[in-house]
C-alpha cells in the first residue's frame, strides 16, 4: 500500500469519520530521459532566476501570485492553513445524489479513504447506510492549496473519493461542424443499432490490456539485446465512401469478432429492463 497523502476527517452531519487517504491508481505509462545524442549524457534542469540568471536552491523558492504584470503576493505555508474554509479541515459532505445523474467528464481522479481505529464504526455505517440506497455524496476538499468538489461512493468495502471539476472548468462543446444539418436515413440508423448490439457485452475491464506498451516494451528489450528492429508497414486502409455499405460491413465483422451464444448482453439487457420495469 502506497503511503498516506492525507489525513483528515469526513464531516457527515455531526458524525466526523477519521481517515487517511491514498492514491487508488497508477499509471504505467513508460518514461523515458532526455539524453544528449553524443554521449547520452542526462539533460538537467535547472531552477534559473530570470532576474540574476543564477541559480536558486530549493529552500530558496517561495509561492508567488501576479496580481499585476510583475508584481506579486508572496504566501507562505501559514497562508494557506489560514484559509477560512471547512473544507482545508475535512472531507464536507455537502448532499447525496445519484450516481446516474453526475456526467462522467467531472470526474479527474481517484483515491481511497481508509478509516483512522477510532472511526471505523462510523464508517461501516456511512457505507451501509449508502448502500442500501445505491447513492453518491458529495462534498468538498481542499488538497494541494485547492479546493476540490469531489464524489464518494462504496467500491466493495473501501471508499473511494473521485475528485471532480468545477462546472467552470468543463469547457463549452462547441463546435460549428455540429450545427451543419445532415439527414440521417432510418435504416442507417437501425444498421448503427445492430452494430452497438452484436458489441455490447458485460464490462470485463480484465479483458482489456495495453497492448501500444507491451509492444514498445518488446522493442525496448531487443534493442538492448542488440536485435534489429523491423519496421512493419501499415496495411493499405480500405476506404469505404456510402455510410451504409460502411455499417454493413462492421456488422459482418462484429458477427465474426464476437459470435457469442444468447449473449450475455442480451442477459445484461433483460437484466436492466427487469430493474425498470421494478
Amino acid at each position: 500500500m502506497p503511503r498516506t497523502m492525507w489525513k483528515g476527517a469526513i464531516s457527515f452531519g455531526l458524525v466526523s469519520i477519521p481517515v487517511r487517504m491514498y492514491p487508488a491508481t497508477e499509471e504505467k505509462t513508460l518514461r523515458f530521459n532526455q539524453l544528449h545524442d553524443e554521449d547520452f549524457g542526462r539533460i538537467k534542469y535547472q531552477r534559473v532566476c530570470a532576474i540574476d540568471g543564477e541559480e536558486v536552491p530549493f529552500e530558496h523558492i517561495v509561492k508567488g501570485y501576479e496580481y499585476e504584470k510583475g508584481k506579486y503576493v508572496v504566501l507562505e505555508d501559514k497562508d494557506f492553513e489560514a484559509v477560512p474554509v471547512e473544507s482545508s479541515r475535512a472531507i464536507d459532505i455537502q448532499q447525496f445524489a445519484d450516481i446516474e445523474e453526475i456526467d462522467p467528464i467531472y470526474f479527474q481522479k481517484s483515491y481511497y479513504l481508509a478509516p483512522e481505529e477510532t472511526g471505523v464504526k462510523a464508517y461501516n455505517l456511512l457505507r451501509e447506510a449508502m448502500k442500501e440506497d445505491g447513492r453518491v455524496a458529495i462534498a468538498k476538499v481542499a488538497l494541494r492549496e485547492k479546493e476540490h468538489l469531489v464524489a464518494l461512493r462504496f467500491k466493495e468495502d473501501v471508499l473511494v473519493m473521485e475528485t471532480m471539476f468545477w462546472p467552470d472548468e468543463i469547457r463549452a462543446a462547441e463546435f460549428e461542424e455540429l450545427d451543419k444539418k445532415v439527414s440521417v436515413r432510418p435504416q442507417e440508423v437501425q444498421m448503427a443499432r445492430t452494430l452497438i448490439e452484436n458489441l455490447t457485452d458485460d464490462f470485463d475491464p480484465s479483458q482489456f490490456k495495453d497492448e501500444y506498451r507491451e509492444a514498445l516494451l518488446g522493442i525496448i528489450e531487443k534493442k538492448a539485446a542488440g536485435e534489429e528492429i523491423e519496421v512493419v508497414a501499415e496495411p493499405e486502409e480500405t476506404r469505404v465512401v456510402d455510410l451504409m455499405e460502411a455499417l454493413k460491413a462492421s456488422v459482418a465483422a462484429s458477427k465474426q469478432k464476437t459470435a457469442k451464444p444468447a449473449s450475455r448482453a442480451k442477459k445484461s439487457t433483460v437484466k436492466k429492463r427487469a430493474a425498470k420495469a421494478s
